[in-house]
């Protein structure tokens, strides 16, 4: 790196490619690839360039305020100068930076020891001063002749974020300030600070104390977002390591901030959790592929076919229907009771089918269909397949209605008969 006398310039030497590692290290860089991946490049050049920086085409960086400058390479050694323009502070904004980092003795800190402390980007921000690139802030110029951001642009701009690893000042350098100058000026502020201040520094133990159990109420709860987030992308040039399967792992990230909207809307609206095994189910019903279709028909113990039944199940009533799937039980008592009272009336006389019974299942003599209830005493319509019972609709307080669907379109396989006459 070679430092000019007016220190308004610096030029830094080309780096070396950057294979099987992150592409920025600190926590600067990787802040400057989250405001670059957001700043509306399209992916492509992204891509584009993030391979071009990634395999060292990226030569000799000239920053100075204002502006990026770098000759960058393609795969077939054509060279092109590439130029990022970024917009300098204005006087304004730079008075509103230094008196925020004045009044901060940790940044003041911090800069002194010619350390740039992360937080000052968020305290910067509350003052108006936005440091990192935002929508449509870099703009490209290039030899290419590309009327927006090409690869080459795009690559000078992610070797910025190893820039940053080395030095996080050429941030500042970029925004119209060379580290000596901003540094004077931060002397200049903090001894004017303390020159004028006659009161004691810090907050008396004795006040801090008496006040300690004054909090202030908390904030309200945010609202529902009005669907699940997206996960970040996982198309890198790093190749994975050993075991990580990425396409798996999109996919539970996708399922994930799925699940986590269906847990934060459930808790807002007094739902329920599912079990470790109708997760399973749930994640099977996001169609996965067939591979980790496959892991989950294994995992779950139900086996490809089952698997396939109980995601039918879930899609029709979640949770519930899942359990309705799995459990057989007794129905007696009161529960019985009222089944039987509501087998009863769902049909006028002569019209009620004959329903044989064993446990919660009620099966129509001669024919493929079937009735199921559930333990809140709603009704689930079944139907057999292949000579396994599928769920056929979700689910009816009257009988009649849940068996008219299971009914509509019923196979004509018989079905055997099942326990004695209702």
């Amino acid at each position: 790196m070679t430092r000019h006398e007016d220190d308004m310039e610096r030029t830094f030497a080309a780096l070396p490619p950057a294979h099987g590692r992150g592409f920025a290290q600190t926590w600067w860089g990787q802040a400057w690839l989250k405001a670059l991946e957001g700043t509306a490049l399209d992916s492509a050049q992204l891509k584009t360039g993030r391979r071009l920086a990634r395999a060292g085409a990226v030569g000799a960086v000239s920053v100075r305020p204002g502006r990026l400058t770098a000759v960058v390479q393609d795969r077939d050694r054509t060279a092109h100068r590439a130029d990022v323009l970024l917009e300098e502070l204005s006087p304004g904004q730079w008075d509103r930076f230094l008196d925020m980092t004045a009044e901060r003795a940790g940044h003041v800190a911090a800069l002194l020891d010619r350390e740039m402390p992360p937080h000052l980007v968020e305290d910067a921000a509350d003052a108006g001063v936005e440091l990192l690139p935002g929508l449509g802030d870099l703009e490209p110029e290039c030899e290419c002749g590309a009327w927006d951001h090409c690869g080459h642009t795009a690559a000078l701009c992610y070797q910025v974020a190893r820039l940053l690893d080395q030095d996080p000042f050429v941030l500042l350098l970029m925004r119209g300030r060379d580290e000596s100058t901003l540094l004077e000026n931060l002397q200049a502020r903090n001894g004017a600070s303390t020159a004028g201040s006659t009161e004691p520094e810090g907050v008396d133990a004795a006040e801090a104390y008496a006040a300690g159990d004054i909090l202030p109420p908390l904030p309200g709860l945010p609202g529902l977002p009005a669907e699940p987030g997206l996960p970040p992308s996982l198309d890198t040039e790093t190749p994975p390591a050993p075991g990580i399967d990425p396409a798996a792992l999109a996919f539970l990230a996708t399922q994930t901030a799925v699940r986590a909207h269906g847990l934060l809307r459930g808790t807002l609206q007094g739902g329920f959790h599912a079990t470790p095994a109708q997760d399973a189910v749930r994640l099977a019903a996001g169609a996965p592929g067939r591979e980790i279709a496959d892991r989950l028909a294994d995992g779950s113990g139900r086996g490809r076919e089952g698997l396939a039944t109980a995601v039918r199940a879930w899609r029709h009533g979640g949770a519930a229907a899942l359990s309705v799937l799995d459990e057989e039980w007794r129905v007696e008592g009161e529960t019985l009771a009222r089944a039987r009272a509501a087998l009863e009336s769902a049909w006028d006389t002569g019209e009620r089918p004959e329903l044989r019974a064993r446990g919660n299942r009620w099966t129509v003599a001669g024919a493929p269909v079937q009735l199921r209830l559930g333990r809140d005493g709603r009704w689930w319509p079944y139907r057999k397949e292949r000579g396994r019972w599928q769920p056929a609709g979700g689910a009816a307080q009257d009988p009649a209605t849940a068996l008219a669907s299971a009914t509509a379109e019923a196979s004509a396989e018989p079905a055997p008969g099942e326990g004695s006459s209702l």
